[in-house]
């Protein structure tokens, strides 16, 4: 473990004011108007900045050195160069001097427009980062191009009309002056007023030199160099190591019966008992440890007990079948005139086990609570979320302006770290041992057993076709826990099907659970998409060609699914052994089709996933390259939690415990090819860090059913359940 000294990757306030000769742009709280100080004297920048309750996004040193606050996350999807690149492309900055750092964790002033009515937030989740941010570091950056060009038109006493900006410089069109922006600093003014920019007056994307581009990735020398900082990384003086016992029934709560035996091991400084934990403060990580291995506790029954999840299905099955409605989700035309009418009725249960993230780093955070109880500093790779302050203040009952977060880098999250337990659980850990940091350490067994998986879900599909072969209406009933983790994505906007209605039952078994990389669309668009292919099979059609008359009123998605069967040449010879399936989803705004290429071992009733191609519709592209990258990481995931990931759990507790016995994607398993394509578009950015995943159940699925006529309704598609599957 590295030795290094507490530092944060952001920079607060005070450093970020502390200049002799540069100037600071500050952004306006209200309207995003940024204004530039002269920075000659902190005291006097810190009195402006208290004045207009303005808050720093960039700062320009004379040197021409830029440094850009990036508000979001970093764990690996490229938000360090995404969201910074278009700044920088607005402002017409030389990406050579961009430096970037994280922005302090003020939802207020940092965050972008959230969902429904939760107002500004921070969160790195959804695929939402770029796709938030866009408008307003767009808006940024065009505003200090403007202020820069005002500035050199008022020196050189020339028309604003006159100027125009290049990499960095401000150039005086005819007699060719220019003038760096750093040169501009030491007599930099600021205009009373700022216009406010229409689309028109934006650059215009012909003239792009970075968005759109493949850009080095700015934290990326620091991951090969290993300086890049994460929480894991951060050893502090006079630390405090926790560790938590949850045991492996979810909300169970514990009963300690040899505490004085374990304050007695060397090194334990403290027993904590919580609702549904008993924690332990150590001198040392492996102190710390050897006493959780030695707890004696009686756990009380909980919600959880006698839940038996790959039993609960028959119940599932009986709730569907009850009349009493649950809540509706959709409802176009009548269902059930069209069923009435209907030439052809289909009808399917599909259903899909419990998952859990398996992020790369282990659940761990950092947290020193002051001797007096009053203010707090958090150390922690987080995905961010609602709360801006990840829960601390309530935990410890201070004021949020008394949390000081300081953002790292975090080692994958897929929907995980957007929950702030692991944070809240070091903040109460630490409220025992004031004026002590104290760094929190999940095990791989702790995150395992104690887990929020994806749900586990029953779904009952209907769906009815004219004497033409056309789908006239479309049912889709879901029973689980998690409102929206179960039911995003069950929507069929794209498709052209005139009575659409689907419902949500609840069930709750006191499982912990939470968002897993594309919420509800692996489930939801697995049980669709198969369906269709149901349909087609009965229909004596083409999957693709119905996909093509569903999407009539939608070119777009059209496009995406006429672009991956050029690249999969589908309607070209079939090698012998090998099946294709097509999928089609939109997922936070990105159009996705997909189609997958497999063959079977039907002896021991193994997939193996030959070639994955994807086109997809994500408006306009900030990093090629990295949006690539993140679609196809995405169908790598979604081909492992397809054939081997599976939680189940048995009287309530959880029985995965690592590695060993929850199966992630081996080498061997990877696909001899996976291809990608991105559709040229003039449109918003739209999220891609989901899109790839919920495309791989239903493309694989699809393809089992075109080599063996079979079909796969149970996620994962575990090598049992295949022979199953094939021997009925």
């Amino acid at each position: 473990m590295k030795q290094n000294k507490p530092h944060s990757s952001q920079i607060n306030r005070r450093q970020f004011l502390r200049s002799t000769t540069g100037a600071t742009l500050f952004i306006g709280i209200s309207g995003m108007l940024p204004t530039f100080l002269a920075c000659r004297d902190s005291k006097e920048v810190a009195e402006q900045l208290q004045k207009h309750k303005l808050t720093p996004w960039v700062q320009l040193n004379e040197d021409g050195e830029i440094t850009i606050l990036n508000p979001a996350a970093e764990m690996g999807q490229g938000s360090m160069t995404s969201l910074p690149a278009i700044f920088a492309e607005e402002m017409d900055a030389s990406w050579a001097n961009v430096r970037v750092e994280f922005s302090p964790q003020e939802s207020a002033i940092y965050g972008s427009e959230g969902w429904g009515n939760n107002g500004k937030i921070m969160l790195s989740a959804g695929s939402r980062v770029t796709k938030g941010y866009y408008p307003i570091m767009r808006k940024a950056g065009a505003q200090a191009r403007y202020i820069l060009m005002l500035n050199a038109a008022e020196q050189w006493q020339v028309p604003l009309e006159m100027l125009t900006t290049e990499e960095g410089y401000v150039l005086h069109k005819e007699d060719k002056r220019k003038i760096s922006y750093g040169a501009l600093v030491p007599t930099l003014k600021i205009p009373e007023s700022l216009p406010e920019f229409t689309e028109a007056q934006f650059k215009d994307p012909s003239t792009y030199r970075l968005i759109g581009k493949d850009l080095p990735r700015k934290e990326i020398p620091q991951k090969v160099d290993g300086s890049a900082q994460f929480t894991m990384d951060i050893a502090m003086e006079d630390m405090v190591f926790a560790v938590l016992e949850r045991g492996k029934r979810h909300g169970a709560k514990p009963s300690l019966q040899n505490e004085s035996a374990i304050t007695s091991l060397p090194g334990i400084l403290k027993v904590v008992t919580l609702e549904y934990a008993i924690g332990i403060l150590a001198s040392s990580l492996e102190q710390a440890l050897e006493a959780k291995r030695q707890l004696q506790i009686n756990w009380e029954p909980s919600l959880a007990s006698g839940f038996n999840s790959q039993e609960i299905y028959e119940d599932y099955e009986k709730m569907l079948d009850e009349k009493e409605a649950g809540r509706v989700l959709t409802e176009i035309g009548t269902v059930a005139t069209a069923f009435k009418k209907a030439a052809n009725l289909y009808e399917a249960d599909f259903k899909n086990d419990y998952i859990y993230h398996a992020q790369m780093e282990p659940l761990n955070a950092i947290v020193k609570v002051s001797a007096d109880l009053q203010n707090a500093e958090v150390w922690v790779g987080s995905q961010q979320g609602f709360d801006s302050k990840l829960g601390v203040p309530q935990i410890l009952g201070i004021p949020p302006e008394n949390v000081n977060i300081h953002l790292q880098y975090l080692g994958g999250g897929f929907g995980r770290r957007s929950m702030t337990d692991f944070v809240t659980e070091c903040a109460l850990m630490a409220k025992e041992i004031p004026a002590r940091p104290v760094k929190l350490m999940w095990t791989r067994e702790d995150d395992i057993r104690y887990g929020a998986f994806r749900p586990l879900t029953l779904q009952r599909l209907k769906a009815a076709t004219d004497t033409n072969g056309n789908i006239t209406a479309f049912s889709h009933f879901v029973v689980g826990d998690g409102g929206n983790l179960v039911a995003s994505g069950i929507k069929n906007e794209h498709y052209n099907i005139p009575n659409q209605y689907a419902e949500w039952r609840e069930a709750n078994h006191g499982i912990r659970l939470k968002h897993w990389r594309a919420v509800g669309h692996g489930p939801n668009k697995f049980a669709i998409e198969c369906m269709l292919d149901e349909v087609a099979q009965g229909q004596k059609i083409d999957p693709l060609e119905l996909r093509r008359k569903l999407m009539v009123n939608a070119p777009n998605a059209l496009a995406t699914l006429e672009k991956v069967a050029g690249m999969a040449n589908w309607f070209g010879p079939r090698k012998s052994g090998r099946g294709r399936g097509v999928a089609f989803l939109e997922r936070s705004g990105t159009l996705s089709s997909g189609i997958c290429e497999i063959s079977l071992d039907q002896a021991t009733g193994k997939i193996r996933v030959h070639h994955f191609w994807s086109a997809h519709d994500a408006g306009i592209i900030i990093q090629p390259d990295n949006v690539i990258a993140q679609i196809e990481g995405g169908i790598l995931m979604g081909i492992g939690s397809v054939l081997t990931e599976q939680i189940t759990i048995v009287n309530g507790e959880v029985q995965q415990s690592n590695f060993n016995d929850y199966q992630m994607l081996r080498m061997e398993d990877i696909p001899d090819s996976v291809e990608t394509a991105l559709i040229p578009s003039t449109g918003s950015p739209q999220g891609v860090g989901e899109s790839g995943t919920p495309l791989v159940a239903c493309a694989i699925a699809n393809a089992f059913l075109d080599l063996t006529g079979k079909k796969l309704r149970h996620l994962p598609f575990l090598p049992q359940r295949v022979k199953e599957v094939l021997n009925t």
